[in-house]
């Protein structure tokens, strides 16, 4: 089932009858399988129960229609898809593990297409995790279900790990990209007013231009009830060019303990369904760990003062405690970071792809 079958769509839809299958290639990820199985928690697909509580919880959000339309006719879509969702039953491990090898031994099409349909809950799941808002639920959902599709293609049912657990990995791993990619957060801050700013800038700007007011900082202030420094700091950091997950969040003299990772999670999530993104978040934190591990001298003092310090030294202070100018410790940082990028490329694939390095 190729990647690009779900792209075209604007909303998730389960795979179509004509959705590209490709058998997946035996022998190129030998040892994918294994790393996983000792790495990753047990993950399973959303119960029905599950998916009610979501379903919820998303007609409790509080939203402005837009002229024309209700809040019901917001949701529908959702609920649309939700429906189809359920149309589709969870797998036993039996049926699961009958599927994957009549895909993988004989590439029957319609085995891959049921173990995708199947892990279709586990999508929802996950997306919900890191939801800010309906809207953004939708696009989630999307990205995971090409993450789902990546992992049906990669999966080896003789290595002794679920499809679930497996697939929550890609599945979590585009989920997160699709936001990198959407979102550059610097130090975003875990004060009530600078998340409150975060969540809340931009709508509250565009309410501003549709009712003819110009959306100054100063008018975004008071209909957020927050001073205009505030409303100025976060939008620089919202307009910065480079994120730094591993950095601590906040501002200031109380950069916090919360890093980018954790920031992009929903508050109100249950404990268990965190336990899989605590995984995920372990790889990439060992990953870095690792690396860092092999860093020498200068780079190594990038690395632990200001890529992975909870309170990161400026590049200045790393110039005069060298002796070189600030661009000079700047083009160290960089070369560093570039290796750093091509190392998490190289260990996990094109499951995620990180944007390092602040100012």
């Amino acid at each position: 089932m190729d990647v690009e079958a779900t792209e075209a769509s604007a909303s998730p839809s389960p795979p179509d009858e004509g959705a590209a299958l490709v058998k997946p290639k035996g022998g190129d990820d030998e040892s994918e399988g294994d790393d996983l199985a000792g790495l990753l928690e047990d993950v399973s697909p959303a119960t029905d129960e599950e998916l009610d509580a979501i379903e919820a919880s998303l007609s409790r959000l509080p939203r402005a229609a837009p002229e024309g339309t209700t809040a019901l006719a917001l949701r529908d879509p959702m609920a649309a898809y939700m429906a189809e969702v359920r149309r589709h039953p969870l797998l036993t491990r039996e049926e699961e593990h009958e599927l994957a090898v009549r895909w993988v031994e004989e590439g029957d099409r319609e085995a891959a297409k049921r173990l995708v349909t199947s892990n279709l809950r586990l999508v929802v799941k996950i997306a919900n995790e890191y939801r800010r808002g309906y809207q953004n639920l939708l696009d989630l959902v999307q990205e995971g279900n090409i993450g789902l599709i990546k992992a049906v293609q990669k999966y080896d049912p003789y290595r002794g790990v679920k499809l679930s657990t497996y697939s929550g990995w890609w599945i979590r791993a585009y989920v997160l990209k699709h936001i990198l990619n959407n979102w550059r957060l610097v130090k975003i801050g875990t004060t009530q007013n600078q998340r409150k700013l975060f969540f809340n800038l931009r709508k509250q700007r565009e309410a501003l231009v549709k009712a003819g007011i110009d959306p100054t900082a100063e008018n975004i202030a008071k209909g957020l009830d927050v001073s205009t420094e505030e409303v100025v700091e976060m939008q620089k950091r919202m307009a910065a060019p480079d994120a730094s997950l591993n950095a601590p969040l906040g501002s200031g003299d109380d950069p916090g303990t919360r890093t980018g990772l954790d920031v992009l999670e929903d508050d109100d999530a249950d404990p268990e369904d965190e336990v899989s993104s605590a995984q995920f978040k372990r790889m990439l934190h060992d990953k870095l760990r690792i690396f860092g591990a092999t860093l020498e001298g200068r780079e190594a003092e990038i690395f632990r003062e200001r890529l992975v310090a909870d309170e990161p030294i400026t590049l200045q202070d790393l110039g005069d405690r060298w002796g070189v100018s600030r661009e000079r410790a700047r083009q160290v940082e960089k070369r560093m970071v570039l290796r750093l990028r091509a190392y998490l490329q190289e260990e996990l694939g094109d499951a995620v792809q990180i944007a390092l390095g602040h100012d």
